[in-house]
């Protein structure tokens, strides 16, 4: 057996690692900013009335718990295809406009099970690497952290393209569009789909059309991370970037995750849908995303997954969670909003652009000193690269943030 002796120390995730410092602080009125959960009110992870009920159900009809398909449940398969696409359900009429010359969209859509969206995204890389020989993968600068990590861990090369104008603070579109354009055909384009993470900024309708524009233009492979849906505008709108890729007709996919919209964190429940050109691709596609899961994990676990279909499939509990969702989102709004308010009241008028964000992260404009300020004088707890979670603020707390912040901003 080889030695271990010059194996190195891993010194864990960053975020992981600033929640265990957070803990480890005694003072009264430390503020979590830094990991990406939802918190209500009062400061806690919510359970929503939908998820409880929906457990409370299952509780009442015990089943068995045998294996699940490799692909995952077909029921919840379906419903994430409703959800990410705007797909109809048995009971609906309308679909999405066709694109010329191609099956309808629900015949050609690949969809499986995943471990949450980090594990949709784990899953896509390992069959563009294993299948097509995909070697280079684009992040959008700055990126969500695990990014690199997943694709970097399969072999990826990683790069990046331009997206965040700090100086304008909004996105660099131009740029953005400019480096799609000069990338190697096949390159792998991780593009958030909307409450980009960490800095809040997200594409408009139009500019979303440039993007897709790009990747057709230059054959790359578009790869849309959908961990927010709900959080910027609503769950159909914010299906705008997944929407115009579908009306170019590219093949494209598409992660998405039931972590924060449906407050399944450690269920890791989530799906992986890749949009072909054909029924027939989509059935061969399927097949080879079953082959990786099988040799990943062979099947994803069941209780997450009965949970969702219960969720988005029974009429009332759909309504309750999609209100509890437009509550949670209307919060967040609240908050950014109670924030600038709070700065300008301290004396700082230039971070309105808060307010200009979406989802839960802000990029707040404070560099790596000021944040160490914040945590180590203050005690508030955000990312280095100035990410912090709003959602992690309420009535009780954004007060004194604010405060923080404009202390170790005007010194």
């Amino acid at each position: 057996m080889p030695s271990f002796d010059d194996l190195e120390f891993y010194p864990g995730d960053p975020i992981f690692g600033l929640t265990d410092l957070f803990r480890a602080d005694e003072r009264p009125d430390k503020v979590n900013l830094g990991v990406g959960i939802y918190l209500d009110e009062l400061g806690r992870l919510p359970l929503p009335e939908a998820v409880r009920l929906a457990e409370q159900r299952l509780a009442e009809q015990p089943a068995p718990r045998g294996y699940l398909p490799m692909g995952g449940d077909p029921q919840l398969v379906q419903l994430v295809q409703q959800m990410v696409f705007g797909l109809p359900s048995a009971d609906e009429s309308s679909t999405p406009e066709p694109v010329e010359g191609l099956d309808p969209l629900h015949q050609r859509i690949a969809t499986v099970q995943t471990l949450g969206g980090s594990g949709a995204l784990k899953e896509g890389a390992d069959f563009l690497r294993a299948l097509l020989g995909a070697s280079t993968v684009a992040l959008s600068d700055p990126s969500w952290a695990n990014h690199a990590a997943i694709f970097g861990g399969a072999g990826y090369e990683v790069v990046s393209y331009r997206y965040h104008d700090a100086q304008n603070h909004r996105v660099d579109v131009d740029g953005m569009v400019e480096d799609l354009l000069a990338m190697v055909p096949g390159t792998v384009v991780v593009l958030h789909a909307c409450c980009h993470n960490p800095t809040g900024y997200d594409l408009s309708a139009d500019e979303w059309v440039r993007v897709a524009e790009a990747c057709a233009q230059r054959e790359l492979v578009p790869f849309l991370d959908m961990a927010y849906q709900g959080f910027s505008r609503g769950l159909d709108e914010d299906r705008v970037a997944v929407d115009t890729f579908v009306a170019t007709g590219q093949r494209f996919f598409v992660g998405n995750s039931f972590s924060k919209n449906i407050g399944l964190y450690g269920e890791r429940i989530g799906g992986l849908s890749v949009v072909c050109a054909s029924r027939d691709e989509a059935t061969r596609v399927h097949s080879q995303l079953c082959r990786v899961i099988r040799t990943n994990y062979s099947c994803p676990p069941s209780h997450g997954a009965q949970v969702v279909k219960l969720v988005l499939s029974d009429a009332d509990l759909r309504a309750s969670w999609e209100a509890e969702l437009e509550q949670m989102r209307l919060r967040i709004r609240r908050m950014r909003e109670a924030l600038d308010a709070g700065l300008r009241a301290e004396g700082i008028e230039t971070m309105g652009f808060v307010t200009e964000q979406a989802g839960m992260f802000s990029y707040c404009g404070l560099d790596v000193e000021q944040m160490h300020r914040l945590r180590s004088e203050h005690g508030v707890y955000g990312t280095d690269d100035g990410r912090l979670c709003v959602a992690g603020l309420n009535e009780d707390n954004v007060g004194y943030v604010a405060k923080a912040i404009a202390a170790v901003v005007s010194r």
